[in-house]
């Protein structure tokens, strides 16, 4: 089974990409950014890190999923000497959870304002 779920984002159209796609009991969140209806929300590595992973825990709903699920976490960050920042924030959400975790540093993205991206990947027990 393969389900894609979107956002409305006009990036999803453009770029030819869904926000996440479900094979079978996994799940596999893109890479998102802090964007707000009014652009990027929050002006540091903590504050846009919490944003971005309260977007993504309801993507992981809609799609059936929870926080408890995610088993992959990929932080990309434009200044990897803030890695505390977001780590922290990150630590914040997922504490207990404990998923697998890269940080990697990054090149700025298209908008100089977002900082830090997050991708995830979600797996449901089979049972």
């Amino acid at each position: 089974m393969r389900k894609t779920f979107g956002t409305g984002s006009i990036w999803e159209q453009k770029l030819g990409y869904s926000r996440a796609v479900q094979v079978d009991n996994t799940l596999y969140i893109s890479a998102t950014s802090a964007s707000g209806e009014n652009g990027i929300v929050g002006n540091d590595f903590y504050e846009q890190t919490r944003f971005i992973l309260k977007k993504l825990e309801i993507v992981l709903a809609d799609a059936g999923f929870a926080l408890a699920d995610v088993v992959q976490s990929k932080l990309y960050l434009t200044d990897i000497s803030k890695w505390e920042d977001a780590g922290r924030a990150h630590g914040e959400v997922f504490g207990e959870i404990r998923p697998t975790l890269s940080l990697v540093h990054v090149l700025p993205f298209l908008d100089p304002e977002m900082l830090v991206e997050i991708e995830l990947v979600a797996q449901k027990s089979a049972n």
